[in-house]
């Protein structure tokens, strides 16, 4: 019941605190520095997402070490292409649409983080009614690459520990 009434304690009394400080103490203040911190919380309450699960938290750890590889080695992909193919012009730059079998958003957002740190890709757009990635790459060669990359390394893990 306690937890309704006040659904994020601290924050509401922090935001008491803060607006005690800014205005003054006066019995008047507090009743409205706390009348707006219940509100605020309230609003706060209503935005979050339902509690994750995670139903694979091992593949949580061989996502990370795969996803950190794929860093290093796309840096190391991008400095070279820049370094020396950069120079001729033989880069190819493109967009590629990737259909995705993630719904929920929590392991949607996972993932454009990941694409978006990996060097030489960049998540630019998700379609919800489709659920299509629209994907930028920095030098592509095979389309079908990507695709199997996306869904076979990162979203099968995703999947796992998520759904």
């Amino acid at each position: 019941m306690m937890r309704r009434l006040v659904p994020h304690p601290l924050l509401t009394v922090g935001l008491v605190g803060m607006w005690l400080l800014l205005n003054g103490f006066s019995l008047g203040h507090a009743v409205l520095g706390t009348a707006i911190a219940l509100v605020a919380g309230w609003a706060l309450g209503a935005l979050e997402p339902d509690r994750l699960r995670l139903r694979a938290p091992m593949a949580m750890f061989h996502l990370m070490r795969i996803v950190s590889y794929d860093i290093i080695r796309s840096n190391i992909a991008v400095a070279w292409l820049i370094a020396t193919r950069g120079r001729r012009g033989t880069r190819k730059s493109a967009f590629v649409q990737i259909p995705l079998r993630i719904q929920d958003p929590v392991p949607l957002a996972v993932l454009a983080m990941i694409v978006t740190a990996t060097p030489g890709s960049a998540w630019l757009e998700h379609d919800t009614d489709d659920n299509i990635l629209l994907l930028h790459v920095f030098d592509l060669v095979d389309e079908a690459h990507w695709r199997n990359l996306i869904r076979d390394r990162y979203e099968s893990l995703l999947l796992e520990i998520f759904e």
